[in-house]
């Protein structure tokens, strides 16, 4: 298996883990938080605020990729209030179109950093 990591210069890292893997035609991106990229805070606000800021950070590592939302089959959304799942759909539905990629959307006990919500996502690399 051959790995290729992929580091968007500009985002904070919480951790040792790249920003994305590709390998075998995929690109596994790691779990974005809201973090605002100028000030490495986390972004104070509700939901839909936090929500959009964690895509603002993948769009940010997709295009080091050079991808955009369009390759993405796979979203992983990790919230820590289940309560919050409508807010967060009615951003998450303006970032894709028909038809959608495959998600699951987990409660968790805990985000890094006190973060309402954390967002994965594979993207197939096109021919």
């Amino acid at each position: 298996m051959t790995r290729k990591a992929i580091t968007a210069n500009n985002l904070p890292s919480a951790g040792p883990y790249s920003h994305a893997v590709e390998s075998g035609g995929l690109v596994f991106l790691s779990g974005q938080t809201p973090l605002d990229p100028a000030t490495g805070k986390l972004v104070e606000g509700d939901i839909k605020k936090q929500t959009i800021q964690c895509f603002n950070n993948l769009k940010t590592v997709l295009k080091e990729a050079g991808l955009t939302l369009e390759n993405v089959i796979k979203v992983n959304v990790f919230l820590t209030d289940m309560n919050d799942f409508s807010a967060m759909n009615e951003i998450y539905k303006t970032m894709f179109s028909s038809p959608y990629p495959a998600r699951s959307t987990v409660e968790v006990s805990a985000l890094p950093l006190g973060a309402k919500i954390e967002i994965e996502l594979i993207a197939e690399k096109r021919k």
